[in-house]
């Protein structure tokens, strides 16, 4: 799994989701800004993360409260509900 650089440092922090409140550009491919990484937090339940860049290779990943995601500057991503979720994700630059 990726990491989040140690140089970076957070700044902000989306509301806390769930599979009713899940915004729907989060569910289609979108990229974070130049520098900014993100890091999904599952606070109960799963959400499935892709990584959709043409530049990298298709990537899946079920993430879990003990699974979280990590978001790479610029990477088209998207999440997919997969059931009951509560999650929530903090960017860094």
């Amino acid at each position: 799994m990726k990491t989040i650089p140690p140089d970076v440092t957070h700044y902000k922090s989306t509301a806390v989701f769930t599979e009713e409140t899940v915004p729907a550009a989060l569910q289609r491919s979108h990229t974070t800004a130049d520098g900014v990484w993100g890091r999904i937090t599952i606070l109960e339940g799963s959400l499935l993360y892709r990584i959709t860049d043409e530049r990298h290779p298709f990537e899946e990943v079920l993430l879990t409260p003990s699974n979280f995601g990590v978001v790479e500057p610029q990477v088209k991503h998207e999440v997919a509900v997969v059931g009951p979720v509560r999650f929530q994700v903090d960017f860094h630059r």
